[in-house]
């Protein structure tokens, strides 16, 4: 490196030195630092919990086992219920295309047959208990 060069980056260095002194120098930097320094044991405190956070989550992320279980419980708990739908969606579509390929006109008779089906009575007492839930929960409001 040539003199020239070298005494041009010791006048940057020396510049850049001065404009630091400059900034430090400011009554509103002094008093962010002090604030700063007076809160340094509650940023540690901090900085200690983020790392401690950083690693347990590095290490469940990384953690294939941990992984692995987790996908099996929720397989475990969602199976049913993927099920359930599934069943009771091919039920409903099922009673679609069955009530659409019917014409038959349902009479009094009729309805007082089918009100008998156990099924029904289970509907109708679902209906009741939600009913009664409902009316419950907007004289709470």
């Amino acid at each position: 490196m040539s003199k020239p060069e070298h005494e041009a980056l010791n006048i940057s260095a020396n510049q850049e030195q001065l404009d630091i002194l400059d900034q430090l120098l400011k009554p509103e930097v002094q008093e962010s630092l002090n604030t700063l320094v007076e809160q340094l044991p509650k940023l540690t405190e901090l900085v200690n919990i983020l790392t401690k956070s950083y690693d347990f989550a590095q290490s469940v992320a990384t953690d294939d086992v941990l992984k692995n279980d987790t996908v099996s419980a929720i397989s475990e708990i969602a199976t049913p219920v993927v099920h359930s739908v599934k069943e009771l969606a091919a039920n409903a579509i099922e009673a679609k295309d069955r009530a659409e390929a019917n014409n038959d006109v349902i009479g009094l008779f009729g309805l007082l047959k089918m009100m008998k089906d156990p099924q029904a009575q289970k509907l109708f007492r679902f209906a009741q208990a939600f009913l009664e839930v409902s009316s419950e929960r907007k004289n709470q409001k």
